[in-house]
């Protein structure tokens, strides 16, 4: 457990100091592995990683499966109308418990590749974050869209490269979050449907009936919830989140 934690936190930080270039450049007559304290000193690098930490849960947030996860999630609620069942916090630890499922064989890869050998001072710092993001740049390259890309890529004024496992972070990081917010409000669009016909039904009987001392979003809410627990809807739904990253992969 403490491994994979290990991976996990070494991952994201990853992400967060190649995102912003924030890794300390060791001299090359310095030993492999050091950092240079004379051109950065020690307090100036405790304020550059606090500044880093303060843009780690935007980084977590937005540059993993989180993004989708916990929108789709949102969707699903106000679809059911329980407006605040499951609470944020559920829907948010959810979330995040299925991220650090989804994210472990890139932290595990980023934690074998440049972890293990950063520590046992056979790369420097820079040459292990350089390790670090060539998998992160790969994995976020499969959920990209050529015309979320080709939108940054213009507004950066940066050439195109070969490939997209080659795109800069500066550009791949918000193409990343346009084509996640598409692709969420896409599932989140078709979860609304099943629960908009429940709703559509009980309108035109309570007013068929002469039914107007409630509001038909109130004697619906019940008829939904049944219908979501008979058809195991919280398992259909992680499911077909947990399905939709492997199958981009």
């Amino acid at each position: 457990m403490l491994t994979f934690l290990r991976r996990i936190s070494f991952g994201v930080i990853v992400i967060c100091a190649v995102f912003t270039n924030i890794a300390v450049a060791a001299p090359k007559q310095a030993p492999v592995g050091s950092l240079n304290s004379q051109i950065v000193g020690v307090p100036m690098q405790i304020v550059v990683l606090l500044t880093a930490l303060t843009i780690l849960p935007a980084i977590v947030m937005s540059l993993t499966p989180f993004l989708r996860i916990v929108v789709v999630l949102h969707f699903l609620r106000q679809a059911l109308g329980t407006q605040t069942v499951p609470s944020n916090q559920v829907l948010a630890g959810l979330s995040l418990f299925l991220t650090c499922l989804l994210i472990q064989p890139l932290a595990a890869e980023v934690y074998t590749s440049a972890w293990i050998p950063f520590e046992a001072q056979q790369l420097t710092m820079n040459e292990a974050f350089e390790k670090a993001s060539k998998p992160i740049r790969v994995y976020l390259s499969h959920f990209v869209r050529e015309k979320d890309v080709e939108l940054f890529l213009k507004a950066s004024a940066t050439p195109a490269p070969p490939n997209k496992d080659n795109l800069p972070l500066i550009v791949l990081a918000p193409a990343y979050v346009l084509s996640e917010l598409k692709t969420s409000f896409q599932i989140g669009a078709i979860l609304f449907i099943p629960f908009l016909i429940v709703d559509v039904v009980v309108a035109s009987l309570t007013v068929s009936i002469g039914m107007v001392q409630l509001p038909p979003v109130m004697i619906s809410a019940p008829f939904k919830i049944l219908l979501f627990i008979l058809v195991d809807g919280w398992n259909l739904v992680i499911g077909s989140l947990l399905a939709s990253f492997r199958n981009q992969l």
